[in-house]
């Protein structure tokens, strides 16, 4: 299968992205999450690619070859900026209307989009459901037990994390994929491709301030604040949609969240997948094609 790497401009980045299948096709956007790169997808881009899909699998803001336009621009990792990014992209490839994957960072971009432009969007299929974060009460204190699950957030929050994730990202990366897919053995090389991602002179900068700024510990770009005021109400996704959940994910335990079904007024199925972590388009690409497939011939 042809694969082929480019470069579109929106109006604060140079975004770099794969595309593959037919370039006529309908378009299928997958957006992975922190620590990770568009690799999970290897095996998920294939199938979609030769049933004539345009697949495009772009890197986030802070990964790989995607590049600020201006160092003026804040390294935001709001949740806005990735919403935002996003329907740049499609505007940028005159892509009117997309079925969108995304898991964990990608996954909140991908809701953002579904939720306040739903015309955009043909179908979606989201990791652990409803991911749009609730800011104003993320000061509200969890359980110890998930507390504890959010180290690294609060790692990041302090100087001293910074410092680490400067000098340590892929180890903190590979430990979190560990920690997160305790059940799935992956090779060292497969990791090794990911991590290539994080060497980007703003890897460190958007992370960072992405974990900051859901406990509102950091102000937002000022450009987004008419979408982060708008994600505050928590707007409901009308758009077709599957959540998949992995049954053994330790960042996310338990079965599907109950509240999630008042999250979304159009179809909405959740799928568990058993002996899957966190990772779920690489631990189960199959599932994720399915999802995909599923919603599109619907």
């Amino acid at each position: 299968m042809n694969t082929t790497v480019r470069h579109v401009s929106t109006s604060v980045l140079d975004i770099a992205y794969e595309e593959s299948g037919d370039p006529h096709g309908q378009a299928i956007i997958l957006l992975h999450g922190f620590p990770y790169s568009p690799r999970v997808f290897d095996a998920v881009t294939p199938p979609l690619a030769q049933a004539g899909y345009r697949v495009i699998v772009p890197y986030l803001r802070g990964y790989g070859a995607t590049r600020f336009l201006s160092s003026a621009t804040m390294r935001s990792g709001q949740q806005a900026a990735i919403g935002n990014d996003l329907l740049g992209l499609m505007d940028a490839l005159a892509i009117r209307s997309a079925a969108l994957m995304g898991f964990d960072w990608g996954g909140r971009g991908a809701c953002v989009v579904a939720a306040l432009w739903p015309e955009r969007v043909r179908c979606l299929v989201t990791a652990l459901g409803y991911a749009i974060q609730d800011i104003p009460a993320a000061v509200t204190p969890l359980s110890p037990e998930a507390e504890q699950r959010l180290w690294y957030q609060y790692y990041f929050h302090s100087p001293r994390g910074h410092a680490g994730l400067t000098a340590n990202r892929a180890a903190i990366g590979q430990y979190l994929w560990q920690q997160w897919s305790p059940g799935w053995t992956f090779e060292a090389s497969a990791y090794a491709q990911t991590a290539e991602a994080f060497d980007n002179p703003d890897f460190v900068g958007v992370v960072v301030h992405s974990y900051q700024h859901r406990f509102g510990y950091a102000p937002g770009d000022a450009d987004l604040a008419d979408i982060e005021h708008a994600l505050t109400s928590q707007p409901v996704i009308s758009v077709p949609t599957i959540s998949l959940w992995g049954a053994d994910d330790t960042l996310h335990p338990g079965p599907p969240a109950a509240r999630d079904r008042g999250q979304f007024s159009g179809l909405y199925e959740q799928r568990l997948l058993q002996g899957v972590g966190h990772n779920i388009p690489q631990e189960a690409p199959e599932a994720t094609v399915a999802a995909l497939m599923a919603l599109l011939h619907d």
